[in-house]
């Protein structure tokens, strides 16, 4: 590897939050592209990162920040498209990875890691999360035969402090008094912990027997989406009935919560859940790791999450009286 630089897009994400620290932990210097470089301050407390400001769908852009560096990491991705914005799947899963593999390609870099999802297939002919997301797989991997070294990564739902998983469900159900509708209740998940995911793609830097592929990152158990929301419930104590719904009122709550401001649910959501989130051959094992039960890390920051609401409900009431 010609330096210990690593650009990373998206890392200002869940995912990248957590990737970055890692990474500097392991020696490496970082340099983070984001569009609003005020909202991430708190990044630059790290002496090993840079944050610069730069819109990644601008190609001069990319070039100036990718010729220094050895690696680059795409992590750009979103569960829903909102405002109206019909292609914003295929800009951000598609056509952004083929950007970013190009100019790699272009100012020598060495080794692109690329983040997927499990299930991903171009062929995918309804959700079109999953669609672009393969779209893009199929993009940074043509790209080898251009010399360039590319893993791409395929976990299953990632939980963590911060998470989008546990933490919208946990606030989800403490909007909804009594019953708790559930749609797609029966569909599978393997959970995998974020510190997992990202120490996984910190490995296959080192390791090349990792190039060319596509590596699944599954947690050690599997879980039913109304498992996992039941567990969510029990965790931080609350008295719902979780009510799991059949194919045609699931479709029919995804249609409905797609037209809610911030889309809490969409009929794209349902297409994906009609397929098992779940690994046919998990890579983290291979990676020397063993994978994180969700019942070791979820309890501590959910407990954590009801001690901040119990806090400021007091501060409420003491603002009160």
């Amino acid at each position: 590897m010609k330096n210990n630089t690593v650009c990373i897009l998206g890392g200002t994400g869940f995912v990248g939050r957590h990737l970055v620290h890692r990474l500097t932990r392991h020696g490496y210097r970082v340099t983070v592209l984001t569009r609003r470089r005020d909202r991430h301050r708190s990044l630059t407390v790290n002496q090993d990162v840079s944050l610069i400001e730069a819109d990644i769908f601008n190609p001069d852009m990319l070039r100036d920040n990718f010729e220094d560096a050895a690696t680059v990491i795409n992590l750009v991705g979103i569960l829903n498209e909102t405002g109206g914005r019909e292609n914003t799947f295929i800009r951000l899963h598609a056509e952004l990875p083929e950007l970013v593999a190009a100019t790699a390609v272009e100012c020598g870099v060495e080794r692109l890691l690329h983040m997927s999802a499990l299930n991903a297939d171009s062929n995918r002919h309804h959700s079109r999360y999953l669609k672009t997301k393969g779209s893009g797989e199929n993009h940074v991997h043509s790209a080898a035969y251009q010399g360039l070294a590319v893993t791409s990564f395929q976990p299953s739902v990632i939980f963590g402090p911060g998470d989008s998983f546990f933490n919208r469900f946990a606030t989800l159900l403490k909007l909804t008094p009594g019953v708790f509708p559930l749609a797609c209740p029966n569909s599978r998940f393997a959970p995998v912990y974020v510190g997992d995911v990202t120490e996984a793609m910190c490995r296959t830097l080192a390791d090349q027997t990792t190039v060319g592929q596509y590596l699944e990152l599954c947690g050690p158990e599997s879980y039913t989406l109304k498992q996992l929301v039941e567990y969510t419930r029990d965790t931080l104590g609350l008295r719902r009935i979780i009510v799991g719904l059949g194919n045609g009122l699931s479709k029919l709550q995804a249609r409905a919560l797609g037209l809610v401001p911030g889309k809490p649910f969409s009929i794209d959501n349902y297409y994906s859940l009609q397929h098992d989130s779940v690994c046919d051959h998990n890579a983290l094992p291979d990676l020397g790791l063993t994978p994180t039960p969700v019942s070791t890390i979820v309890p501590g920051y959910l407990a954590a999450r009801n001690m901040r609401g119990h806090y400021n409900r007091f501060r409420q009431h003491s603002k009160r009286t």
